[in-house]
């Protein structure tokens, strides 16, 4: 569900006791509609004004930010930086966050600076205010062509949406709540009448209420609850994935989902969100390295099923050349122009008959030919098909491991180098960005720290795999799924022999990282980066290893969470 008016108000009063007083360290922006403050004590304050995903809470999830700042942030680093957040405020049952920061100018007056979260769908947008209400500048300017009823642009002095005409589901009794009931249109179900008649409450909550018994009792012990700021952070999960979060327990969707109550409304919002932000970066940025990927792929598996059936029509070859040595060895009984030989087949323990479809225009020696011609051609069709089938197959599986690549792709410089990756192998036409994409330079690898202080490195792509592999120390440790496509890792022992959970640690990471992430349990082989060769030839990412040993474990988002390096 999106952040309703009412969670939002849950969410504020939770940043209100966390928040207030801490001095604005850091701004940043790791995507368009991302803004990050980092407050003192290294919270991280999250607003983003996406059109599904517009929120406000505090962040663990690390962010890749871009190599230069866009002008918005410049913007409120210039405003903000230094500043302290004295006010986090909530207007009405409003979906707007306002954030008020004390700051010294630099005149080295005091003064006041506010940063106004709007989450209102497709038109959500973030707005910083000087100490008059005036808009300096925001996120999403919106002139008189975009909407007549309210501008939002810089000069301007600030206005709250328009108001919904609808009643305040906080603000009635009893009474008028059964007013409200008897003018509703006749058999409107009641989940639809408290949405029709309400402001703040989601399709989802309305749904839950009216499921939850007598539709009057029901309503004001939620409304009760809200007034009286008792929230319950819940998350539903289907299939090990978030689907749906509230304030409350809901209780509608029975035993399709599993229900979990969380002490805070960020962790939950973070953990909820990750994985749709993760979808929709992959949507968004590899649509074009998807297709192209997934199209490659296919024309390699179809290409392989030919050659396949062509090496399953050569194994048949003996037949040919049995049937020239018969033919020649009956030469004296046949005559031109005979269309079928029979004759005794000595090849077999019982010589039974068998019937050689002949070509009545060739010569008995030329059929004979014939058929020794057609052996020693599927003889040599199944050598080449062999190699070919080989070549088929590794490219399979190269450009399965891409789109594995492109599924848990995160930054723009990951996707960079996927498809630098694509169009050095001939797959794309040319890089596109040209120089601008390659003066972006490569990504680093996923960083994270072991329970007992090992450094562990996480290939992003192909490319970086093999980078991170060459450029390990022959004594550190590569971990890598078992005939799954997955990144590899590296385990930094500083010529030390690591610790078992470190290597269990490790491993636990390489099968996140990989296929097997929704597995119950997956097989990660390890071994020395001395033991792991690429061969000549080989394909980015692709290599052999030997001897190894073989972990078995289940993998832990969790875990994954706890030993990544804070940056």
């Amino acid at each position: 569900m999106p952040l309703d008016a009412v969670c939002l108000r849950g969410v504020v009063r939770e940043l209100q006791k966390a928040a207030l007083g801490l001095r604005v360290e850091k701004v940043q922006q790791p995507a368009r509609d991302q803004i990050i403050l980092t407050l003192r004590g290294n919270k991280k304050l999250l607003l983003c004004a996406g059109a599904s995903q517009a929120r406000i809470h505090f962040t663990s999830t690390v962010r890749e930010n871009p190599s230069a700042p866009p002008m918005f942030c410049m913007l409120l680093r210039k405003h903000l930086q230094g500043g302290r957040l004295t006010g986090i405020g909530q207007p009405g049952l409003e979906r707007v966050v306002v954030l008020t920061v004390d700051i010294v100018d630099e005149m080295g007056e005091q003064g006041k600076r506010r940063l106004v979260l709007e989450c209102m769908g497709r038109h959500s947008n973030l707005i910083l205010l000087d100490g008059q209400e005036r808009i300096i500048d925001c996120l999403r300017r919106v002139d008189m062509e975009m909407s007549e009823k309210r501008q939002v642009l810089p000069g301007l002095f600030y206005r709250l949406p328009p108001a919904q005409e609808k009643s305040d589901p906080l603000a009635i009794d009893r009474e008028a709540f059964r007013r409200l009931r008897t003018q509703a249109v006749p058999g409107r179900e009641a989940d639809q009448f408290l949405l029709d008649t309400f402001f703040g409450i989601s399709p989802l909550v309305c749904r839950e209420i009216a499921a939850s018994g007598d539709l009057e009792d029901a309503f004001f012990a939620w409304q009760g609850a809200v007034k009286e700021d008792r929230f319950t952070p819940y998350l539903l999960t289907k299939n090990g994935k978030p689907s749906e979060f509230s304030y409350f327990p809901l209780r509608q969707y029975g035993e399709s989902m599993t229900g979990e109550a969380w002490t805070e409304f960020s962790p939950m919002l973070d953990a909820f969100y990750e994985t749709r932000e993760q979808i929709e970066r992959v949507r968004q940025r590899g649509q074009t390295l998807q297709k192209a990927a997934a199209n490659a792929r296919d024309r390699a598996v179809r290409k392989l099923a030919l050659q396949e059936k062509e090496y399953a029509q050569t194994q048949d070859r003996d037949r040919l050349r049995i049937y020239g040595e018969l033919i020649t060895a009956n030469l004296y009984r046949m005559e031109k122009g005979q269309r079928i030989l029979t004759a005794q087949n000595y090849y077999e323990d019982t010589c039974p008959d068998i019937s050689i479809p002949l070509d009545p225009l060739l010569t008995p020696q030329q059929n004979a030919a014939k058929y020794f011609k057609r052996y020693n051609k599927a003889k040599t069709a199944e050598k080449y098909l062999t190699e070919q089938m080989a070549a088929a197959r590794r490219e399979r599986d190269w450009l399965e491991s891409v789109l594995d690549e492109l599924s848990r792709a995160e930054t723009e410089q990951d996707f960079s180098e996927i498809r630098r990756e694509l169009s050095e192998a001939g797959y794309l036409k040319n890089v596109t960005g040209g120089k601008k994409e390659l003066r972006r330079g490569t990504s680093r690898p996923r960083a994270f720290r072991s329970s007992s202080g090992l450094r562990i490195l996480v290939g992003r792509s192909n490319t970086q795999n093999d980078r991170l592999t060459k450029e390990a120390y022959k004594t550190d440790y590569w971990f890598h799924t078992q005939r799954i496509h997955g990144s590899h890792v590296i385990l930094c022992t500083e010529g030390l022999e690591p610790d078992s959970r470190s290597l269990t640690e490790a491993a636990v990471l390489a099968a996140w990282f990989s296929q097997g992430r929704d597995s119950g349990q997956v097989a990660v082989d390890y071994t020395q980066v001395r033991n792991v060769k690429k061969p000549n030839g080989a394909r980015p990412g692709m290599v052999v290893y030997d001897p190894y040993q073989t972990a078995y474990v289940t993998p832990d988002g969790v875990l994954v969470k706890q030993l990544a390096e804070k940056t």
